[in-house]
């Protein structure tokens, strides 16, 4: 009879009674008690995710797609951890994974006839067309920093240029889009319970020293938390929570399992709430500018006139009412409607300050030399010392007016052709309905940019580039479903 008990086996035995096994596992554990007791969070997190990290090694060249999973999960955390562990470089974490995959990839293809004409497509093109621009600002006569070019440059580029080739490549099932709107789904819920938390019992005591360090300037204003959850700021969390709640509503609407319509609502209803917590007011722009492309995306007259009254609505009790201004939350959106507000204007005069400063510079200032983030790099720069807020105007002060258009046409090509796929060429309602809710997520972001630079930040910049590839795969995902 076969022996199927594991820890009778010889061979097993033998490597829990080694003592170079037993000698190792004694002395790791001596080593992380010393450390532990010493207090130094960053060095224990560090020996605690040792055996971890490589599992995730092993794991990753046995399995591509858990690889990008894990991507996806950690472009969530990243960013919060900052605030408990000290973290050198962020970016440099998602980087290494992203390349790793790569890596990963060769090498399980390395002898077989892999075909990579999926690759070429359109929107792989304008991906390296832009990258390529932004590779060229090194040499824009007008920078000074090639450290402020790499720092920036991730986020405007690279991770585009890296992860769409990666979603054709290996991630391109209907399988994959459920398991990347999942992970997705489960942050947004997440995100809004930690928010809560620093809203209902105020936040720990890792982020109230981050508040006290100077982030009470922009994070508490007349004596209320404006949330920021786990990520960056609270102009992050609440313009990615009205994304997720705009995804997690259009879903809500077009799925047919009751348990997956019940997790899409719950996600849609964390979403809107999140952003409303955060008192971010730029991220009204989401929803608006989302289910406004969602509505005609449907092409349907009654769902067009029925949308148009529900956004008109919302629009008139924001603009022209006092209904709720008691309520700090609405009264912070509200505001976003105002066209005296003080720091409109500011805004407004930098711009011109920016007109002024680009008249001769039709490349910009150089990637990465722009904003309050380039003081680290450039501090005595003039571009550095006038704040950007809008990521367009970021780009536009980086790159130039030649840059803004390139920029400006690459997305809202995306933007036009997402739609002619999905309106023309999607017929199964799920795949349209997942397909939409990525692209009116992505149009909500591009609207709320104008007013926060949030598109190239985490977690937002994969959640956007994703979401490109998943639409413009949409018709060979179309095909998949209809061969299952």
């Amino acid at each position: 009879m076969l022996n199927t008990n594991h820890f009778d086996n010889s061979l097993n035995k033998a490597k829990i009674i080694n003592p170079f096994a037993l000698i190792g596992i004694i002395a790791f554990a001596i080593l992380l008690s010393f450390i532990v007791s010493t207090e130094d969070i960053t060095l224990s997190f560090a020996i605690i995710a040792l055996p971890l990290v490589l599992f995730f090694l092993n794991r990753i060249f046995n399995n591509l797609k858990l690889g990008l999973n894990f991507v996806f999960v950690i472009n969530f955390v990243l960013m919060g951890l900052t605030r408990y562990v000290n973290i050198p470089s962020v970016g440099m974490i998602l980087d290494g994974s992203l390349i790793l995959i790569y890596i990963a990839f060769f090498f399980e293809n390395f002898y077989k006839k892999f075909d990579y004409s999926i690759l070429k497509n359109d929107l792989v093109y304008l991906s390296l067309i832009w990258f390529g621009f932004i590779v060229l600002e090194i040499a824009n006569p007008e920078a000074r920093s090639v450290e402020a070019w790499f720092a920036s440059m991730r986020g405007e580029a690279l991770y585009m240029v890296l992860l769409i080739p990666l979603i054709y490549l290996m991630y391109n099932k209907p399988k994959n889009l459920d398991t990347f709107l999942l992970i997705w789904g489960i942050f947004t819920i997440l995100g809004t319970i930690k928010g809560a938390q620093q809203l209902i019992f105020k936040p720990d005591m890792w982020e109230q020293k981050w508040l006290d360090a100077g982030a009470a300037k922009t994070h508490i204003l007349f004596g209320k938390l404006r949330v920021f959850s786990f990520y960056t700021d609270a102009g992050i969390f609440g313009a990615l929570q009205a994304q997720g709640g705009v995804v997690g509503a259009i879903l809500f609407i077009n799925t047919k399992n009751k348990i997956k319509k019940y997790f899409w609502l719950i996600v849609a209803i964390c979403g809107i709430y999140g952003m409303f917590v955060s008192g971010t007011r730029g991220a009204i722009a989401v929803p608006a500018a989302g289910f406004l492309l969602y509505i005609f995306l449907n092409k349907n007259i009654k769902i067009i006139v029925t949308g148009l009254v529900v956004l008109g609505s919302v629009f008139i009790f924001l603009k022209f009412t006092t209904i709720g201004n008691n309520n700090y939350q609405i009264n912070r959106m509200r505001s976003a409607f105002n066209s005296d507000d003080a720091s409109l204007n500011v805004r407004l005069n930098n711009q011109i300050l920016f007109a002024n400063y680009l008249k001769t510079r039709p490349l910009g200032g150089g990637v990465g030399h722009a904003g309050i983030k380039a003081q680290k790099y450039v501090p005595n720069g003039f571009l550095a010392n006038v704040a950007t807020d809008s990521w367009f105007v970021m780009i536009w002060a980086e790159c130039g007016i030649i840059g803004l258009f390139l920029h400006l046409f690459v997305l809202f090509y995306i933007i036009g052709k997402g739609a002619y796929i999905i309106m023309f060429q999607i017929t199964n309602k799920e795949l349209f309905g997942k397909l939409s809710a990525l692209l009116a997520g992505f149009l909500g972001i591009i609207g709320a940019s104008y007013g926060n630079a949030v598109l190239g930040q985490f977690p937002i910049h994969l959640l956007c580039y994703a979401s490109m590839a998943f639409i413009f795969l949409g018709p060979k995902l179309e095909k998949d479903l209809q061969k299952k």
